[in-house]
């Protein structure tokens, strides 16, 4: 790692970036305007999420929250605990811990610096991480590894058998950093009276955990007025999604990542239901007018795992530039039993219940079980709910034009089974396309190259 890349505290430089760019919204346009002239680096991020009115200010709002939380965790008394997308961050709010979940750090700072992540990816390499495991983790990972972020306190993650670089790396955090760590172990189904036993079963041990390093008990009244916030997030999101559904959408592209990002980092904590909210009176607003959520929907594209994350929010301008609607991925879907498609998918769906603290205990295991690979990829993807079964209901359901694919190198659990998965989705109709980049390291295939992949399968399936 260059010396000079050292000299920054990782968590400071980007919650300093990223609450300047969050000031903007506060000021006038003139304002923001003549402040861009001095931020040469991420002022497409900051400009682009401005751009969207009210809820592109909350999400830079809720962005610089985020490190704000990281960066004073320790004066308040609070633990950090490192954690993945897979899990929701409901369990760490109720033990007074702050979550610090890599994949969203990483692709913060991929989005908005411009040597992006780059150093910390490599310098887990030089660690002892293999350089084919995610990217995803390894960007944020590297700079706590280093000792340029704040310090980790405990690591909580999924089971490997979800993806093994995803718990690899963070067992790797855990055991580089001398610090405890526990590992959910999910099985092969959901749903079921027995899997729904071991769920709760394993999320009791989890709360033990959480208790003794903790040093206090699980506040259980907390948790259920986070869950009653959950309530409220989950059924402003599928009225969001019902939008979606709508041709053309009304719904601009770059709310599906607002979405997302928002969940894993505040699920339950009202600053995601204030965005929530303004993302979907904006899209009811468009919906009203007959306006599109592109200057003019040429295309309904469905993504059918994750996005992709260099700087400047690049992927969202293509998606406009080209009237393509991004109608979600696998990171957007929460499969709340309120959710339309939930029909087309029985047995998939969760429940809360905040009659007990059981109830609550095994409504989050129920939650986190529908979470992005945990839900999709945790067995054979043509095997019924699995990601043949949810990608054809969803593409059906949001009235796709298309399927594309896309991930790290890192993702050989669908590296390994994505071929016959797109051939399966050809024969329902469906084009597919499989971007061979990485999503969060443009040094595998720039930017560029990617664009013009993607423009050929749009101008050689006759879709553009």
């Amino acid at each position: 790692m260059r010396p000079e890349i050292k000299e920054y505290n990782y968590d400071w430089l980007m919650g300093r970036t990223l609450k300047a760019a969050a000031a903007l919204g506060r000021g006038t346009e003139k304002e923001a305007r003549a402040a861009f002239e001095y931020m040469p680096y991420f002022r497409g991020v900051a400009s682009s999420f401005l751009r969207e009115g009210e809820a592109g200010r909350i999400f830079l709002e809720l962005l610089a929250q985020n490190y704000d939380n990281i960066l004073t965790a320790h004066g308040r008394g609070k633990k950090l605990v490192a954690t993945t997308f897979c899990k929701s961050p409901v369990i760490f709010f109720a033990a007074d811990m702050v979550p610090v979940t890599f994949e969203i750090l990483t692709a913060i700072g991929g989005l908005v610096w411009q040597r992006g992540m780059f150093e910390y990816m490599d310098f887990c390499c030089e660690a002892g991480m293999t350089e084919t495991s995610c990217s995803s983790q390894r960007g944020a990972m590297g700079a706590y590894l280093a000792g340029l972020g704040e310090r980790i306190d405990l690591v909580v993650c999924d089971t490997p058998g979800v993806c093994d670089t995803n718990a690899t790396a963070f067992a790797f955090t855990a055991a580089y950093l001398g610090i405890p760590f526990f590992q959910l172990n999910y099985p092969s189904s959901i749903g079921d009276a027995r899997s729904q036993n071991y769920h709760a079963a394993d999320y009791m041990e989890l709360v033990r955990f959480l208790e003794e390093h903790s040093g206090k008990p699980l506040d259980f009244e907390r948790l259920s007025g986070l869950l009653s916030e959950v309530e409220r997030q989950d059924y402003l999101t599928a009225e969001l999604e019902d939008l979606m559904a709508l041709v053309p959408s009304p719904v601009p592209p770059i709310y599906s990542l607002m979405l997302y990002a928002g969940r894993f980092c505040f699920a339950g904590d009202a600053i995601f239901t204030r965005l929530l909210s303004s993302m979907l009176e904006s899209a009811q607003e468009n919906a009203r007018k007959g306006k599109p959520g592109v200057p003019q929907e040429r295309l309904r594209m469905f993504t059918c795992y994750i996005d992709h994350y260099t700087v400047d929010i690049n992927f969202w301008h293509y998606l406009e530039d080209r009237g393509i609607a991004h109608i979600g991925s696998i990171l957007s879907r929460n499969f709340r039993d309120n959710n339309a498609y939930c029909a087309d998918l029985p047995g998939s769906c969760y429940s809360i219940d905040t009659s007990s603290k059981e109830a609550m205990l095994e409504s989050i295991a129920q939650m986190d079980a529908r979470l992005p690979m945990v839900r999709s990829i945790r067995g054979p993807y043509d095997q019924p709910g699995m990601w043949l079964a949810e990608t054809l209901a969803l593409a059906k359901r949001y009235r796709a034009d298309c399927i594309v694919y896309n991930g790290t190198p890192g993702c050989r659990n669908t590296w390994g089974m994505v071929k016959p998965f797109a051939r399966e989705l050809e024969k329902h109709g469906f084009p597919v396309h499989i971007m061979y980049d990485d999503a969060f390291d443009d040094r595998v295939e720039s930017w560029e190259a990617t664009r013009e992949r993607l423009d050929e399968f749009f101008q050689v399936r006759g879709l553009l």
